[in-house]
């Protein structure tokens, strides 16, 4: 619609000025540093649109070879692009040896080479071949040193993925020389000495990691285990722990395994009120499993106190099959046999497991009865190892049996202790 209006108002304006031109076609005299040109009108617009065509086409003849140039790389960007594409669908899909050599012949003309060449790395290392993988690694350097630091963080998580520990050790200590405290570089970093067992140097990395970090790469595991280790010291001293429990990062210090490694570790130094302070604490704000069974393995100095905090817990908690097994422990610790039976057989009939299985074999065999423990015990290891078989049924005496001496003794020294 907009063509055809415009079209059409040329050829109106074309004929006014054709029938002005005819009648009178006018004169044009040019006259510059003593030469003359005579024209007509129509003659001069003739020059004129003639000179105009004619400095566009030396302008685009100009241009030209630039804008060639120009389209030959948009070109070869577009296939770079394209092959780059292809070849992480085919690393997706699995086809490693494809996906490789697609990614390869997109070096030329790419826009982001170091892509190319990282994804390559993985693709050679997935095939196997740690070699072609430091080939392409070594080509990502030189053609692109101002990426160092992306190559060997890449090359340090390559090495540790194929368990190339000292290798990638090496790695993260160049990244550790020119970089120190990057936070992806002190996570691998921690990942190595984990796997490597040397939690000394965990210990010592630990408290550099950012908070941000702390949920990824199984961080929170590597700290329990180093903590765990760091604790098992003969010359470790309860203020040498709080000192290091002080440096963590807040978010690791709120993970309630780490919570629970920490408060077992200063019990067996001697801060048993420490420890069942920091557990009760800990429940308060999260209620999980690992802080509640931690809270049985702590010794204050009130065990009776602890004990009624427990049961208190049972009346709002009372099918936590953990609670009910660290009511049983705390139970036993005070001697009161009969409450810690009933307790461990609740726990078992919720969820058996084999800690309660230990714990009630401990029980019967403290109660005399050792066929039952031994049941117990084999019941335990049977779900530790995966072996099942038929077991007795355990539970209580029955009722025309007669009760051991000791069992009689401890359901007496019960009673006395509740009467009390």
């Amino acid at each position: 619609m907009r063509v055809g209006f415009w079209a059409l108002a040329a050829i109106l304006l074309g004929a006014v000025l054709a029938h002005l031109l005819l009648q009178d076609r006018g004169f044009v005299l040019i006259n510059f540093l003593g030469y003359s040109i005579e024209m007509s009108v129509p003659a001069l617009v003739l020059v004129l649109c003639l000179a105009y065509f004619g400095i566009r086409l030396g302008v685009f003849l100009w241009r030209a070879p630039r804008k060639l140039g120009a389209a030959v790389v948009d070109v070869r960007t577009r296939r770079a692009g394209s092959k780059l594409t292809r070849g992480l669908i085919h690393l997706a899909e699995g086809d490693w040896s494809k996906g490789e050599r697609l990614l390869t012949r997109g070096l030329k003309g790419a826009d982001a080479p170091l892509i190319n060449y990282l994804m390559a790395a993985r693709a050679a290392q997935l095939q196997g071949s740690s070699e072609r993988r430091d080939d392409w690694l070594r080509l990502a350097y030189e053609e692109l040193p101002e990426a160092e630091m992306a190559i060997l963080l890449t090359q340090a998580e390559l090495q540790l993925e194929r368990d190339e520990f000292e290798r990638a050790l090496a790695t993260l200590n160049r990244i550790e020389e020119s970089h120190p405290g990057h936070p992806l570089a002190l996570e691998l970093l921690l990942r190595t000495y984990g796997a490597l067992n040397d939690w000394d140097q965990v210990i010592a990395v630990l408290p550099r990691i950012r908070d941000s970090r702390v949920d990824s790469g199984g961080i929170a595991e590597i700290a329990m285990a180093a903590l765990r280790h760091y604790s098992a010291r003969p010359d470790l001293s309860p203020d040498a722990l709080e000192a290091l429990w002080g440096k963590l990062p807040a978010a690791l210090r709120k993970l309630p395994g780490l919570i629970a490694v920490h408060a077992e570790s200063l019990s067996r130094l001697g801060r048993g009120d420490a420890a069942e302070k920091a557990l009760r604490q800990g429940l308060k704000t999260q209620w999980r499993e690992e802080l509640v069974l931690a809270y049985g393995n702590v010794r204050s100095s009130e065990p009776s106190k602890q004990l009624k905090r427990a049961e208190q817990w049972l009346k709002t908690h009372a099918e936590d099959a953990a609670l009910l097994l660290t009511a049983a422990r705390l139970c036993m610790v005070a001697e009161l046999w009969g409450k810690a039976r009933s307790y461990l057989e609740s726990s078992l009939a919720i969820a058996p497991g084999a800690p309660a299985y230990a714990l009630y074999g401990q029980l019967l065999r403290e109660l005399g009865e050792e066929d039952s423990a031994a049941t117990a015990f084999r019941s335990g290891l049977a779900l530790v190892t995966g072996v099942t078989g038929e077991f007795p049924a355990l539970g209580s005496p029955s009722a025309d049996a007669k009760p051991s001496s000791r069992t009689s003794s401890a359901a007496s020294t019960d009673a006395s202790r509740a009467t009390r």
